[in-house]
């Protein structure tokens, strides 16, 4: 007797209330004739779903949100997909290995938690690093190109590290941004769940939101939880928590992909390491308020052991929405490297804590000055040329694949930053330096700064300028990106003095960290099973994307190389699905 047969036998059944939206294919016997139940329907779960699709069996994919917010938070993303060896980087001239991805993977990740030992919290992580890396460098693209997905040629360059080339950071760059942004990765496996829709192979179920997985004779048998009422809430928006009734869904297979932590506060905090130096008191939210956590807990629960709570991946260069979708939405500069930053006392920082260079590092840095912020100085010609927002939203131009919209930045400022300078309450401009620093303190609610420490540090970091070569970390940084192309044509202003007054008026940004994702999680095989205490594999669940660390509990280790969450939910997402296919 097979899995599907002792479920069977065993009368798992789901309750009128949730039988009643099933559809035809399944009838009446929904919870009976459905071979797996996807818990999430954010990129990883419809990548799941597709798969076992594509592999013949029938799912039940379950998500507490809407139809709106189908896709979850990858709807929202800038779309950048992490590449190695491409042929947009082969196009700018860029020369990479799989070699030199996994020493910067290494050098970023910094796995020190058991990877030898089968118990260790990253043993399984190191694995998944692997085999993600080698995807990267092999199929990804040539997979994802057989899907329709296309690529803006310019490849980015994200996170440049620490100084060290065996250390944190990309060589290279890897950022490859997807013509149509972050709905144009979900799009085409959005298209195969729906198929398998037509084709009575699945069955979506907004508003079940789980609240248990069932157990039986020790292998997963299934789901429990709460139907809430039906809500008409826009995509990203907050939808209602009222309950309506209950549900009880059997299948041989559960696969969680739920998504992470980072809309809940407190829980962030809880799990903040001292290493980032204190919790901060205050930040603003980079995901829809749905994204709370609470699947890890419900599936430790049921035995899945959760690893590295403490590995997070949070901005610090965040703007306060003018328009927000969701409570606290905020909005992160995706930064060129000519910006002076400081602290919020006015003190420049050191390397490696400069613009696109090492997130975490730079955080740890703000949060130990005691305030929760820190500073762009800016002229409105580094403005122009090099600041992007982050998000499908922020960026019409390239979601709307609107070629002539697109070609616009090079004579004017985008038109979303326009609209942050002009509504948005963390930008200041002003003509002269006097004047900034009176509207940086009129923001910051507080007369922390001071103009002339402020003009010092600035007079010192100009001089530099004056020659080819420096000292100044920072301007060789920016010399060294202006000597790459794509750079040069679209992310880096030309080397000049931030007091040059031929350079447009002065511009500060004040930049609020920024909640974002998590590293770790459930504790996964490669073969997505999520295992229990003993690291034993529980039968019948698995797990993936940003629930599972994007694969093994962990994949990015301590840091990311950026790129990489989309592409963990697409992989740990395949890997799932075809597994779990496999295995029933």
């Amino acid at each position: 007797m097979n899995r599907r047969q002792a479920l069977a036998a065993a009368g798992g059944v789901a309750t009128a209330a949730a039988l009643a939206e099933a559809a035809p294919a399944f009838g009446a016997a929904a919870a009976q004739d459905a071979d797996a139940i996807v818990v999430g329907g954010g990129l990883a779960g419809l990548v799941a779903t597709a798969e076992l699709v594509a592999a013949g069996r029938k799912v039940l994919l379950l998500d507490q949100e809407p139809e709106a917010s189908l896709g979850g938070q990858a709807y929202w993303s800038f779309g950048g997909l992490f590449l190695v060896d491409s042929a947009e980087q082969r196009l700018m001239g860029v020369k990479d290995s799989y070699d030199l991805a996994w020493q910067d993977w290494l050098g970023t990740a910094g796995f020190d938690r058991g990877v030898d030992d089968p118990a260790g919290q990253d043993y399984w992580a190191y694995k998944w690093a692997q085999a993600y890396v080698q995807f990267a460098a092999g199929e990804k693209r040539s997979w994802l190109a057989g899907l329709g997905v296309q690529w803006f040629p310019l490849v980015g360059w994200a996170e440049r590290g620490g100084g060290l080339a065996d250390g944190h950071g990309n060589s290279v760059p890897r950022f490859h941004v997807t013509w149509g942004t972050g709905p144009a990765v979900m799009e085409p496996f959005e298209k195969k769940v729906r198929a398998g829709v037509a084709a009575g192979k699945v069955v979506l179920k907004f508003r079940y939101r789980v609240d248990e997985v069932v157990r039986s004779g020790g292998a997963v048998s299934g789901v429990r939880g709460t139907i809430l009422e039906p809500s008409s809430a826009p995509r990203g928006t907050q939808s209602s928590r009222v309950a309506v009734g209950e549900f009880d869904l059997r299948a041989p297979v559960v696969i969680v992909t739920s998504g992470g932590i980072g809309a809940n506060h407190d829980l962030i905090r809880r799990n903040w390491p001292a290493r980032l130096g204190p919790a901060p008191r205050t930040m603003i939210t980079g995901v829809p308020a749905h994204v709370d956590g609470r699947m890890l807990a419900i599936t430790a629960q049921a035995g899945g052991r959760i690893v590295n709570p403490d590995r997070m991946w949070h901005y610090t260069e965040g703007l306060r929405n003018y328009a927000p979708i969701w409570p606290g939405h905020g909005i992160r500069i995706l930064p060129g490297p000519s910006s002076m930053w400081f602290d919020a006392t006015g003190r420049r920082f050191s390397p490696p804590d400069m613009p696109g260079y090492d997130t975490l590092h730079t955080l740890g840095s703000i949060t130990r000055t005691g305030h929760d912020y820190s500073w762009f100085v800016a002229t409105q010609e580094i403005v122009d040329k090099e600041f992007a927002l982050s998000g499908s939203e922020q960026n019409p131009d390239l979601t709307n694949k609107n070629v002539w919209q697109l070609l616009s930045r090079i004579w004017q400022t985008p038109e979303p930053i326009q609209r942050f300078q002009k509504y948005g309450a963390d930008f200041v401009v002003a003509p002269n330096l006097p004047e900034l620093v009176a509207g940086m303190n009129r923001v910051a609610g507080n007369n922390l700064l001071d103009a002339a420490s402020l003009k010092r540090q600035i007079d010192a970091r100009d001089r530099e300028i004056d020659n080819a070569y420096s000292k100044d970390a920072q301007v060789m940084g920016i010399r060294n990106a202006l000597t790459y192309p794509g750079d040069q044509l679209s992310r880096t202003a030309g080397a000049h003095k931030i007091l040059d007054v031929g350079k447009g008026p002065l511009v500060a940004a004040k930049l609020n960290i920024l909640t974002r994702k998590t590293l770790g999680g459930l504790q996964t095989d490669l073969q997505a099973r999520v295992l229990d205490a003993a690291g034993a594999p529980i039968p019948g669940l698995y797990a993936a994307g940003e629930v599972a660390g994007f694969g093994g509990g962990g994949v990015h280790g301590y840091r990311s190389l950026e790129g990489t969450f989309l592409g963990g939910c697409l992989f740990s997402g395949r890997q799932a699905g075809r597994a779990a296919a496999a295995a029933l």
